[in-house]
């Protein structure tokens, strides 16, 4: 995790940290040639994965939403009293990560909380965002202390968001519609040899099992699946399944099941991966099956999903964790290298 663990005062700034998406037309490769550097990605496949941005324009929703949940953030902190500037930076593409903490700097910012916009463990959910703190103090002279904030997923405030707008899907749905949780997949290796050895491995999958339960539970859905999306890689390399579409078109074809309520609990906000892969490819793939979806909203734009961010920040100038509702004794939630080791996320 990062490299403090608390700080004698408190935090002077809050950066939210998050992927970065294109905002035209024109940025669609080269960000994409920004998340691919070094993978050596063919060519052929940035432009198959471009369709999806394009179909929207060009412009991934991400940037914007992030904005909206930094005023939402921005109107919690205000709420509360505190006069606590909130900076903005990506890993991917504009507003870069560098160019947001050289600003940092300028006005003087010596101890920042940072909120990376990922609830999970693993390498794409933590460690990477260590990354990018480690490289942007190590590229930026003078750069401020980063506190990164710790993994949110059985946060419960995150639960009750979620829980209630699982509630509300179930509700829009036909009368005995199945919920499915989804998340993003990752290749099996990386999901195994993520998480403290003594736990076993498998920490981000563990992590959205978890999260599916409590959402579940919380909404008094009994009986559920948790499934994948999103893949990308060769064929020969397994990555977490079922697959969404494949899962639900089994449910329609092998079950009868023709209404199903959809949960992106894996992701924050309605970025592309929840619009262009569930809201466009799955509907579309299981309409010929007679399949109605009904989709859960996410929870980055809610009251609820501030005032974790807020509260988060609050856990480390104090040192007091907020209670959780699991009953998992540690799947590597806590924060700053309390629980996870070295490598504990590495690919």
């Amino acid at each position: 995790m990062s490299d403090q663990t608390s700080t004698d005062s408190p935090v002077d700034a809050l950066l939210v940290l998050s992927f970065g998406g294109p905002e035209g037309q024109e940025d669609v490769i080269p960000f994409l040639e920004n998340v691919t550097r070094g993978r050596g990605i063919p060519r052929e496949r940035l432009e198959e994965v471009a369709t999806h941005y394009r179909h929207l324009g060009g412009r991934s929703p991400i940037n914007d939403l992030n904005r909206e949940i930094i005023a939402n953030v921005r109107a919690e902190l205000a709420g509360r009293g505190r006069d606590l500037p909130v900076y903005f930076g990506n890993r991917n593409w504009t507003p870069m990560a560098e160019d947001t903490v050289r600003q940092m700097v300028a006005d003087g910012v010596r101890t920042a909380a940072v909120f990376a916009t990922s609830a999970w463990g693993g390498y794409s959910g933590c460690a990477q965002y260590n990354e990018d703190i480690a490289r942007v103090r190590d590229q930026v002279a003078d750069a401020p202390a980063m506190l990164r904030l710790r993994q949110f997923y059985d946060h419960p405030l995150f639960v009750e968001r979620f829980a209630a707008d699982l509630r509300t899907a179930v509700d829009a749905a036909a009368p005995g519609a199945r919920v499915v949780f989804t998340a993003h997949s990752v290749p099996d290796a990386a999901d195994a040899a993520a998480g403290p050895p003594d736990l076993g491995g498998h920490l981000y999958s563990r992590q959205v099992h978890e999260a599916s339960r409590l959402v579940a539970e919380a909404a008094g859905v009994g009986d559920y699946d948790v499934v994948w999306q999103s893949r990308s890689g060769p064929p020969s390399v397994p990555w977490l399944e079922p697959d969404v579409v494949d899962h639900v078109s089994a449910l329609a074809e092998e079950r009868g099941i023709t209404d199903v309520v959809v949960v992106p609990i894996g992701f924050i906000s309605d970025h592309v991966e929840v619009i262009w892969d569930l809201d466009t490819e799955l509907v579309d793939e299981v309409r010929e099956l007679g399949v109605t979806v009904t989709r859960c909203a996410t929870p980055g734009p809610s009251a609820e999903f501030a005032r974790m961010v807020v509260d988060l920040i609050e856990e480390i100038e104090t040192g007091t964790a907020q209670p959780r509702p699991g009953a998992v004794p540690a799947l590597g939630r806590t924060r700053d290298g309390e629980r996870c080791g070295v490598g504990c996320c590495s690919r």
